[in-house]
């Protein structure tokens, strides 16, 4: 692409965000549903303390379709990043059932977390439901990458629409037809819609999987060991950063109207991540349209920095106006007193867009630069400052917790783009002819 203008990286970047925006709202849309079923304030806790558990299991394979977009160009490299990754599905789903092992719950429930009674037995249940989850995400985002590696993007979007509906159906059939607790609806809803995209996406990509195995290796070939030179950072990356959700549900359960900030943060957690959703879209964008020589740097720079802010401004616009009452009361379905926790920490999460875009900006330079070690060590620098933030306020000025855990992502976020700053500035000086 010699030319590369705004509308065409908005053409080609729409499919995803899209995608991204579908798996967003099945937050918001499932916590309306618990919101709706008997004990909502137990369920609501639990079905994000078993979300958490279940991200932070999947994180080895997050990154996956990075990985997919980034290094499979030919038969040889395929194949091998293929089995490389159902190697890291049977092993996240072996670790699923090491959880599920009740001496191995209660001491991260009852001992570690500290969570009422109540919420451990709900969240013992809905992690049995999410027991398909981890391993469907890395089958289906290896093969997103395949796509995406094509220019196909609007395929993705095709199987995420199809995950939608498959787990929309189920969340309603079994809340107008059963008698089910509601973290149980929650995460039955999910697995039932991860697994049918998985297989949608297998169904989509078999054009493209085949043009891909059709095409002879060039040049150096793809091994076994630059795939994990290449990819263990990332997905050390994805576990440092999804620990982070677990490690929040830990001091939430001990700060100040506990049950409040459990129940609570789900439902924040899932508005934010719509707008959130643009920047983590807009990684496997730019990894696709940078160039070998990061010929296309300035103007995705550009695009990023517009698409940060109309995010943040969007986010705020609810955080800072009535429209908060409208979306977490009329929408979420949340008690008036539940809703009032909520509106402080939205508020103070409306800068994050911002720099979730930036952060796949410059996490997109360091890939395409064969330099991914910073990811890593940017995402330790942001659970580092998290978790300091967090003790600080929980401990130190008895925040109460959600509010808390808020201030803790903008500033554990704010240390991770700063860090990346000097590492990005040196691949692309780097690529520069001499």
């Amino acid at each position: 692409m010699k030319h590369l203008t705004s509308k065409k990286i908005f053409i080609f970047w729409v499919p995803l965000a899209a995608t991204w925006f579908m798996m967003a709202i099945e937050g918001p849309f499932l916590a309306a549903i618990i919101a709706r079923l008997p004990d909502p304030k137990y369920n609501l806790a639990a079905f994000g303390v078993a979300f958490a558990v279940a991200i932070l299991v999947e994180a080895p394979v997050i990154m996956i379709m990075s990985a997919s977009t980034a290094l499979v160009e030919d038969r040889d490299s395929f194949r091998k990043l293929r089995n490389y990754t159902y190697l890291l599905n049977a092993v996240i789903t072996v670790v699923m059932l090491v959880v599920l092992v009740p001496p191995v719950f209660d001491f991260i429930a009852r001992s570690t977390i500290g969570l009422p009674a109540e919420v451990a037995t709900l969240t013992y249940g809905a992690l049995w439901l999410l027991l398909p989850w981890p391993g469907a995400i890395g089958y289906r985002r290896f093969f997103q990458g395949i796509l995406i590696r094509r220019g196909l993007t609007r395929f993705v979007a095709y199987g995420t629409a199809v995950r939608l509906t498959a787990m929309a159906t189920t969340a309603l059939i079994l809340f107008l037809e059963f008698e089910v607790a509601g973290a149980y609806v929650g995460a039955a809803a999910l697995s039932v819609g991860v697994s049918v995209e998985a297989l949608a996406s297998r169904w989509v990509a078999r054009g493209a999987a085949r043009e891909t195995l059709e095409t002879e290796p060039k040049g150096e070939r793809l091994t076994y060991t630059s795939i994990t030179q290449f990819y263990y950072p990332l997905a050390l990356t994805s576990i440092l950063a999804l620990a982070v959700h677990p490690m929040v549900t830990f001091f939430l359960g001990r700060a100040p109207y506990s049950v409040e900030s459990l129940a609570v943060l789900p439902v924040v957690n899932s508005l934010s991540f719509i707008f959130r959703s643009m920047g983590l879209s807009f990684q496997e964008v730019s990894l696709a349209l940078l160039g070998r020589k990061f010929e296309h740097v300035k103007e995705l720079g550009r695009f990023a920095i517009g698409l940060g802010l109309a995010a943040s401004l969007a986010l705020g616009l609810i955080g800072f106006t009535p429209l908060s009452g409208l979306w977490f009361e009329t929408v979420s379905g949340l008690s008036h007193e539940l809703a009032a926790f909520a509106i402080a920490p939205t508020r103070i999460l409306s800068v994050l867009p911002f720099f979730a875009v930036m952060l796949s900006f410059q996490r997109s330079i360091l890939m395409q630069g064969r330099f991914t070690r910073p990811i890593t060590t940017a995402t330790a620098v942001e659970v580092a400052g998290i978790l300091l933030s967090l003790i600080a306020l929980i401990h130190g000025l008895h925040l109460i917790g959600v509010t808390a855990a808020a201030i803790a992502f903008v500033v554990g976020r704010l240390g991770a783009n700063f860090h990346l700053i000097r590492p990005c500035l040196g691949v692309l000086r780097s690529a520069q002819p001499h």
